[in-house]
């Protein structure tokens, strides 16, 4: 999912329209360095890392739902699911942080000037896209985590 924003946000780059705005007399492409990016080297190293963080996000969540089914005994759905809110909910503060973190630091590589600017800011596009939209992975890894869970739970519960 991650990825698919960041290609969102080249395409959106590349559209007249996007951010054709001006807030307190700055006119947002001039600041965001709004024009048509091509697929180089460094679009694809903001993709690795991108990729890294994302990947990231998804470890931090599925690792807190291991643990917490490793100490429960799953003897219904309801048991499962309620599991899976509470691990959840105890792992979205992390993967949010890591995300509020990311887009605020790239937020100033994005709007960066000067000698180097012109390789960090098309690094930092994919990046800053894909972590818009890598918060739905937050709730969607627990929600695949609770329906592979009540399969398993269903399959046991056909063989015995």
């Amino acid at each position: 999912m991650a990825w698919s924003g960041g290609f969102l946000l080249i395409w959106l780059y590349a559209q007249p329209w996007f951010m054709d705005a001006s807030f307190f007399g700055v006119h947002l492409r001039t600041l965001f360095q709004i024009h048509p990016i091509n697929l180089s080297v460094a679009v694809w190293v903001g993709f690795i890392a991108l990729f890294g963080i994302a990947s990231d996000d998804g470890v931090i969540m599925a690792t807190y739902l291991d643990q917490t089914f490793a100490g429960r005994k799953r003897t219904s759905v309801a048991d499962i699911r309620k599991a899976t809110i509470e691990a959840a909910g105890r792992r979205i503060r992390p993967a949010l942080m890591t995300v509020g973190t990311t887009i605020l630091a790239l937020l100033s590589v994005l709007t960066s000037t000067g000698r180097g600017a012109d390789i960090m800011v098309p690094m930092a596009i994919p990046s800053f896209g894909g972590m818009l939209v890598v918060l739905l992975t937050v709730f969607t890894v627990p929600v695949l985590y609770c329906s592979v869970e009540e399969m398993k739970l269903k399959m046991a519960q056909r063989k015995t």
